[in-house]
């Protein structure tokens, strides 16, 4: 067994022994930067609401909710410390004064796409939440895009976890094939808004 099949079945012990709250507080985990695979977490629980032991649109909402709670975390620590700390350490990320005003222009003028493009591809999802708040991003706006992508992802590991049943995991390996084909797709849709709205 690989160390990502041990962390995988890891979490899936902790949902299994902590229910909705230990789907909400992994999930909220994630959605603040830290680490944790999502997916996992997600089609675990789908699968076991296919088994009855979950209801599976309450393992949607708990799961959403969860991550509006991370996303706002994230965001207010971007709004409050975002530009401090990027200044302070940018240079380890190749960033500097200028560049983080690109960043927050480009976020300025995209930002909705952004966030709901960032919201339902892996990885990116994590981490969107901090340049919305360095942005400044309009509050309401940034909740009603993190809610709506949030809530397609979520439906859809959900789904996938209950109909595959106790084969939940043989979609572990092809989730960077997924993510490829999601980013492909996310890209094309984006040049069209872009293009729809010039």
């Amino acid at each position: 067994m690989s160390i990502t099949e041990e962390i995988i079945e890891y979490i899936a012990s902790i949902v299994e022994r902590t229910g909705y709250l230990g789907i909400f507080i992994l999930m909220t985990l994630e959605s603040c930067g830290i680490p944790i695979p999502s997916e996992a977490v997600v089609t675990f629980s789908g699968f076991l609401s296919s088994r009855g032991s979950f209801d599976f649109w309450i393992v949607i909402v708990v799961s959403t909710l969860a991550n509006l709670t991370g996303s706002l975390i994230f965001y207010y620590l971007g709004y409050y410390y975002g530009e401090s700390f990027l200044l302070r350490y940018g240079r380890y990320f190749h960033l500097d004064k200028d560049k983080i005003g690109l960043v927050k222009k480009w976020f300025n003028k995209y930002g909705e796409l952004a966030i709901f493009i960032g919201r339902i591809t892996p990885a990116v999802r994590t981490y969107i939440s901090f340049p919305a708040g360095l942005s400044s991003m309009r509050l309401p706006v940034f909740i009603l895009y993190t809610a709506i992508g949030s809530l397609i992802w979520n439906f859809i590991l959900t789904y996938i976890g209950y109909i595959l049943g106790s084969r939940w995991m043989d979609i572990i390996p092809y989730l960077d094939y997924l993510t490829i084909i999601v980013i492909i797709i996310l890209v094309i849709a984006g040049i069209v808004y872009i293009y729809i709205k010039k």
